[in-house]
């Protein structure tokens, strides 16, 4: 079984398939969508994705569900 590692941090799980190019893009990728966005209600950053262009801020006061783009807020 392979393990991440520093240089390939979330694409290692694929190994040495699909090619460097592909990986790094899905490494910018899925690293952009795990942090957490500035909220367009409250304008603080909380709004974590649930799924496939689905958000929803964190916050106690703001709570808000939203929809928007697929991997990151802009």
């Amino acid at each position: 079984m392979t393990s991440k590692t520093k240089k390939s941090r979330s694409a290692g799980r694929f190994g040495a398939r699909y090619g460097k190019r592909v990986r790094d893009s899905l490494v910018a990728v899925e690293s952009k969508q795990r942090i957490k966005q500035k909220c367009p209600f409250c304008k603080k950053p909380g709004a974590k994705r649930l799924s496939k262009g689905i958000w929803q801020c964190a916050r106690e006061n703001c709570n808000k569900k939203f929809a928007s783009d697929t991997y990151h807020l802009q």
